[in-house]
């Protein structure tokens, strides 16, 4: 062959090659556009939304299961779901103002397959009748993320006030005061007091809170006293976390400081109280008065059995509890209804009764009586029994955990 022609020939193959790749590329560009541009799936409770027709509704007054699915089923077919559903959601207990979902099909019949109530903004129970043979409920959980948050404040009046004005949510300031029941007497907080919080926000949907998740590490100066909080988990098997101080300490002690969460002292053990009422004669009060509006729930504060859950003229309804063959507690002026009875078990914490106006007193409060050894004395100067050390062989773990929270809380300034 002419070498002329053989040079022609090898130019137009190379040329011929060059194009085809860049149509090989455009063509794999193009495919990878398409699968940018396909449409993001519509998942919901587990469903892809649109792969069913769906009517959103929320329960409203009167409002039964068999009222909403009668647009749509014959009251037969509605009492068999009812019927095959009871051990695992009972209908009866939708409630006014709860959202609920349901999926049809997408053909021509559009009948209803699915039911999704949600009782709250995280859990939601799935009625499944898309095969009227197979019919059952289950329960399930939005998923949601966990977001870290840190804060802090200085007080100006209570704990309460303080949190709320720096618009922190209720739930954080209970799961505070709860860390520190032990430690602090949230009566006696102070002007100038400070403190800082690490912990953790649950969001749904990226955007929605549902509520705190725990609180990791916090730092209360009380009176000038420094008290630091590190929520260390000490039992990995059943998922049990404790808090403790820098030294390991845990904050949980034998007695909570107070019977209320949050309130006033009004009236401290003194037995040489004068009352203008009597003369100014001297009559004993036994007892701390913790101030509170009607209702507030009152907690044991320690473990132990029921003794006395009763009325006398001067105390109102009480109840008494005895902890131990050392320690006894006393709570007077209850409410009637929501007592604990006599006999039963509490556990340190537990709500007992609800603060009244029983018996002789002129407000609402309750008169929290503390016993040693059959003797009545002032609650907050008795050593009471020590809190319980973590244990050896967590030691140089927990050295490791709180190093960078102790940081972490020390670069937070104070708002």
């Amino acid at each position: 062959m002419h070498k002329k022609t053989i040079l022609i020939l090898l130019f137009f193959s190379a040329l011929f090659i060059i194009i085809l790749n860049l149509s090989t590329d455009d063509a794999s560009e193009l495919s990878d556009q398409i699968v940018l541009e396909k449409k993001k799936e519509n998942i919901q409770f587990g469903f892809n939304l649109d792969s069913f027709n769906v009517r959103r509704d929320t329960v409203n007054k009167g409002d039964v299961f068999g009222s909403i699915m009668l647009k749509d089923l014959s009251y037969p077919k509605i009492y068999k779901i009812a019927e095959k559903i009871k051990d695992s959601f009972d209908v009866r207990n939708l409630r006014e103002g709860k959202p609920y979902t349901i999926l049809y099909s997408t053909d021509s019949l559009k009948s209803p397959q699915y039911f999704i109530y949600q009782p709250d903004r995280v859990n939601y129970i799935v009625i499944d009748f898309s095969k009227f043979d197979s019919i059952f409920a289950y329960s399930r959980k939005k998923p949601f993320k966990i977001v870290k948050k840190s804060t802090s404040g200085v007080i100006n009046n209570s704990l309460s006030e303080t949190m709320d004005q720096n618009g922190l949510p209720w739930e954080l300031i209970n799961q505070l005061s709860d860390v520190y029941a032990w430690t602090i007497d949230f009566t006696r907080i102070q002007k100038g007091d400070k403190f800082k919080i690490i912990y953790q926000e649950r969001y749904i949907e990226d955007t929605i809170l549902v509520g705190i998740k725990k609180i990791d590490a916090a730092y209360f100066n009380h009176s000038g006293e420094e008290l630091y909080a590190f929520n260390f988990l000490t039992d990995s098997l059943n998922g049990f976390n404790e808090f403790f101080d820098k030294k390991g300490n845990s904050l949980q002690r034998t007695f909570l400081k107070s019977p209320l969460k949050f309130s006033n002292i009004t009236s401290r053990y003194n037995l040489k109280r004068r009352i203008a009422y009597y003369g100014y004669r001297v009559v004993p009060h036994k007892g701390t008065d913790f101030a509170a509006p009607k209702g507030t729930p009152i907690m044991a504060t320690a473990s132990g059995k029921v003794i006395k859950s009763s009325y006398t003229k001067g105390n109102g309804y009480y109840v008494k509890i005895q902890h131990n063959n050392q320690y006894s507690t006393q709570y007077l002026h209850m409410q009637k209804n929501g007592r604990v009875k006599e006999g039963d078990y509490v556990r340190q914490g537990d709500i007992i009764g609800k603060v009244g106006m029983t018996g002789n007193t002129s407000g609402p409060h309750v008169c929290y009586r503390f016993w040693k050894n059959g003797k009545q004395v002032d609650p907050f100067k008795q050593k009471l029994p020590p809190a319980k050390s973590l244990p050896n062989e967590f030691k140089n773990s927990f050295e490791n955990y709180i190093s960078p929270y102790i940081e972490k809380l020390n670069n937070i300034n104070f708002n």
